[in-house]
């Protein structure tokens, strides 16, 4: 059947619209095509801008780096050379300090950080008495850290050689709660006792701390000090302290006694002893080190009856923990000793074991739990018994004296038997522990 014109036309008309339909999408999906193929384009041109960007910084970044590194090794060889100076006026300074016709006794060095007003004060009383004795007795201050004031204080003394410890590694404690203080002064005593005994070679040496006085007769008495500690293996080292040397504790000034408890607080030791602590130092509380067993073995410490040093250090690490009690009382001797015509024998250990079993077993014996309310009524030396460190603790607290014990051992205690004077009169009162007589074998 013919199809007529009309429907042709529609027919035409359709195909029409639907062809002009189709290539206006297909303009349409290739202009976005385009748009997007030249959104692309851009973006990879910025990205290779910002890739050559990168790569020039980089480039820059090596080159400085370069730069970094030969500096650091031109900073290193002018370190290394400082180094070298500096040991080298270190040692001239030494040199220029020992006279060449005397052996030096000791090395004296003050043990400082913070406190340009102590040191000040410590100094000038050591220079009272060392500067005719210099040559014997050469002087040093070290100090720990980078304190401004307590260095130029320092270098103003030019008869006295400065040192510089500075660790900037954080201190690590064992325990929590724990002071970093102790840590860092026990690093300090190593460094500087090993700069003065290996180092300069020096055959003993005294260690003070910034918060001392010394007596008039500090010098003769550890001159006369260093041949008993070379002849005697059995004492480890001298002190000039006396943990009981309060006013009303004391009475004789020419008085010694070994002890088995570590005094500290201005010492003197020897090489061969620092040789052998050095390695196994402790990172801190180094002088209750110094108090184990283990470490003094069976080695005992001379101290005097009446303290040739005097600690007036309030405020310290130690918080002034008690200063006013036991240190403050403190008497330091103001009669001058010559002690180098003073007969020392005595101090030998076989001699004052036997001469001070003696002196205890002649002691009038109180007992009961009011000895020591006899012991004022006496006229004479006394001997007192504890039974154990509480019994001990009660009596030293009734008396005055120290209480405290180190490793079993009581302060200023030989075999046991702690002594002091009664009310700075020649009485002595002796605590005997009970098993005393027997270490003294009497």
């Amino acid at each position: 059947m013919a199809r007529s014109p009309c429907d042709l036309r529609l027919l035409l008309l359709v195909a029409a619209a639907a062809f002009i339909y189709i290539q206006v999408r297909l303009f349409g999906t290739q202009s976005h095509c385009a748009d997007r193929l030249a959104e692309s384009e851009k973006s990879e041109n910025q990205c290779t801008s910002q890739l050559k960007s990168l790569i020039d910084q980089v480039s820059m970044q090596q080159e400085k780096i370069v730069a970094l590194e030969e500096m650091k090794i031109l900073q290193d060889e002018e370190r290394a050379q400082l180094k070298i100076l500096i040991e080298d006026l270190e040692k001239r300074s030494v040199q220029n300090l020992l006279n060449k016709n005397v052996v030096p006794v000791a090395a004296v060095v003050i043990m400082a950080c913070n406190r340009p007003d102590y040191l000040q004060r410590t100094v000038e009383s050591i220079l009272k008495y060392q500067t005719s004795v210099a040559s014997k007795f050469p002087l040093f201050i070290s100090q720990d850290g980078t304190n401004g004031a307590v260095k130029k204080k320092a270098m103003e003394y030019k008869q006295i050689t400065y040192m510089q410890h500075v660790d900037l590694e954080p201190v690590r404690t064992e325990r929590p709660g724990e002071l970093t203080a102790y840590y860092k002064i026990s690093k300090h005593y190593k460094w500087a006792l090993d700069e003065l005994f290996i180092k300069h070679n020096f055959a003993r040496v005294i260690i003070l701390e910034d918060d001392m006085e010394i007596a008039l007769d500090f010098f003769d008495y550890f001159e006369a000090a260093a041949k008993l500690l070379d002849n005697d293996k059995t004492i480890m080292a001298v002190s000039s302290w006396n943990d009981n040397g309060q006013k009303q504790f004391v009475n004789d000034p020419k008085a010694l006694y070994r002890s088995d408890f570590f005094p500290g607080l201005g010492w003197m030791l020897t090489k061969s002893t620092w040789i052998e602590l050095s390695p196994k130092w402790p990172k801190a509380y180094w002088d209750d080190w110094v108090r184990l067993k283990e470490v003094h073995r069976n080695r005992q410490f001379i101290h005097p009856e009446v303290c040739r040093t005097y600690n007036f250090g309030k405020h310290g690490s130690s918080m002034g923990q008690f200063f006013q009690q036991y240190l403050e009382p403190i008497k330091l001797n103001d009669v001058h000793i010559d002690w180098n015509s003073e007969d020392l024998s005595y101090l030998w250990e076989d001699k004052f074991l036997i001469q001070f079993g003696k002196e205890v077993v002649s002691a009038t014996p109180l007992h009961g739990s009011d000895a020591v309310l006899k012991a004022h009524n006496m006229g004479a030396d006394v001997r007192i018994q504890y039974n154990d460190q509480e019994d001990f603790e009660r009596i030293a607290r009734q008396f005055g004296i120290f209480e405290e014990w180190k490793d079993g051992i009581p302060r200023t205690a030989y075999k046991g038997v702690v002594v002091f004077r009664y009310n700075s009169s020649r009485r002595r009162i002796f605590l005997v522990g009970p098993d005393s007589l027997g270490q003294l074998g009497v």
